[in-house]
């Protein structure tokens, strides 16, 4: 039986993406590289500095650690500056809605984000009461496809990893999920998320009735 749910964020509550890939963008302009939205999509589910790493890679750039962590730093104020206009009513359709179903039927409900900046998007959303944990990239090492933050989100939640199912909409996470030896529901494309035991075009598609069913 299926006990609780983890929610990844980008892509999957709200559309943060866009926002992380203008500021990833503006970084990659002063660089001189050029990174378009098809190359941001290797970005998907990834931390920050092996984002970074992927952009210098595209632009054939190598830089010292140190110039680095300044620059991931100057993306993260940018994207932290774009974010601060998120509003409630940009949480997806049905989202906030299947979050307080779940808990009302019993479920436990996580979050477990890459993004060091998830709990000022809940915040920012109005919906940090609706997650008995969250885990953000803040608390893991190891960034997905590695299940380290889903089997540190299921720790939290008190539960086994065999008894949670995953909303990802990267392959990167749903790998992570795998991994974590936990189900999956992939939100997004049938070609990029093919592994995930049920795939929905958006998170409140998903019935939570087929749940255990996964």
């Amino acid at each position: 039986m299926i006990k609780a749910v983890i929610f990844d964020l980008d892509g999957v509550i709200v559309d943060t993406a866009h926002y992380h890939f203008i500021a990833w963008q503006r970084l990659a302009h002063e660089l001189g590289i050029t990174f378009t939205e098809k190359e941001n999509e290797r970005l998907k589910g990834v931390s920050r500095m092996h984002s970074l790493e992927i952009i210098l890679e595209i632009g054939g750039v190598t830089l010292p650690e140190a110039k680095k962590e300044e620059l991931a730093t100057k993306k993260n104020s940018w994207f932290v500056e774009y974010i601060e206009a998120i509003r409630p009513e940009e949480i997806f359709k049905g989202v906030k809605e299947m979050l307080q179903a779940l808990r009302a039927q019993g479920f436990k409900v996580a979050l477990a984000s890459s993004s060091k900046n998830a709990e000022t998007v809940l915040r920012l959303l109005q919906i940090k009461n609706l997650f008995d944990t969250v885990v953000d990239g803040t608390m893991v090492k190891n960034s997905k496809p590695d299940p380290e933050i889903f089997l540190l989100a299921a720790s939290k939640l008190g539960v086994s990893p065999d008894v949670c199912v995953v909303f990802e909409d990267a392959e990167a996470g749903v790998e992570a999920a795998l991994a974590a030896g936990m189900k999956c529901v992939g939100v997004g494309s049938a070609n990029q998320l093919g592994k995930a035991h049920a795939i929905v075009k958006s998170t409140a598609d998903f019935s939570i009735s087929k749940l255990n069913s996964l």
